[in-house]
This record gives C-alpha cells, sequence and structure tokens, in this order.
C-alpha cells in the first residue's frame, strides 16, 4: 500500500501533494460561492465604483448618499439585483418540490378503540397494623 506524505518536504516531487495554502483558499473561495457571497463582493465593487465616480462631480457626503439611496443604481447593481433574485425564485421552487414530496397524500388509517371493560383502579389506604413494633437488638454495655 503506497502512503501519500502529508507535507512537501518528503514528497520527493509527488503529484499529488499539493501546498495548504492553495487548498485552504480553494476552499474559501468555493464556501464563498456556496453561500452567496459572490453577490455581496459584486455589490461592494459596485458601490466603490459609484461613490469614486460621484465624487468626482459632488462632494463625498453626496457622493455617498446618491450611491445608498437606492434611486440611482448602476448596471452591476441591477445584475447583483436580478442574480439574487434569479437565486431567490430557484431555491423557492427547491423547497416547494421538497414540501410536495413529504406532503404527498398518504393512506390514513383509523383504529376502533378496543371493546375491553374498563378497569376501575380501587384505592386503598393503610389500615391499622395489629402487630407490636420489633423490638430493637439489645445493646452492649
Amino acid at each position: 500500500m503506497k502512503v501519500f506524505p502529508v507535507d512537501d518536504r518528503d514528497s520527493g516531487g509527488s503529484v499529488f501533494v499539493m501546498s495548504s495554502r492553495p487548498v485552504r483558499w480553494l476552499a474559501v473561495v468555493t464556501l464563498t460561492f456556496a453561500l452567496g457571497g459572490h453577490w455581496a463582493v459584486l455589490q461592494s465593487v459596485a458601490w466603490m465604483t459609484m461613490v469614486a465616480e460621484y465624487s468626482q462631480t459632488a462632494p463625498l457626503k453626496e457622493a455617498l448618499v446618491k450611491t445608498f439611496n437606492g434611486k440611482h443604481p448602476c448596471s452591476i447593481c441591477k445584475f447583483v439585483d436580478s442574480g439574487k433574485r434569479s437565486e431567490q425564485r430557484h431555491e423557492i421552487q427547491k423547497l416547494l418540490t421538497k414540501l410536495d414530496f413529504f406532503l404527498a397524500a398518504t393512506r390514513v388509517t383509523l383504529y376502533p378503540p378496543s371493546h375491553a371493560p374498563l378497569q376501575a383502579f380501587l384505592t386503598r389506604s393503610a389500615g391499622a397494623r395489629n402487630e407490636a413494633p420489633p423490638t430493637p437488638p439489645p445493646r452492649s454495655a
């Protein structure tokens, strides 16, 4: 059985060994896309671009207001908005499909109660005891 080394110090030029840094970055990028972080990155780029453009013709305060008031979206903002909406539609369709599977009509069978007589439980109270209490063992002096 061939054992592949974990780090590249003992690899001897093995093709199967990768440095841990690219693997970590690949994991980060994959998770970012899986969780929808690419939309946040694109939106941030759009906002920075809009602030830079608007601040060339107006003071920074006005550029920031114009960027974030939602009345002047740029093409990247429109693209991000349409992308988010399409992803939400796909997620809703997937959710409805999953719910349909679990909410599928199944045959319901009702079992009537058994006709066994009801048993009444009698409560008993502790009666008086007729025996004398036990004598304690003798004590040695």
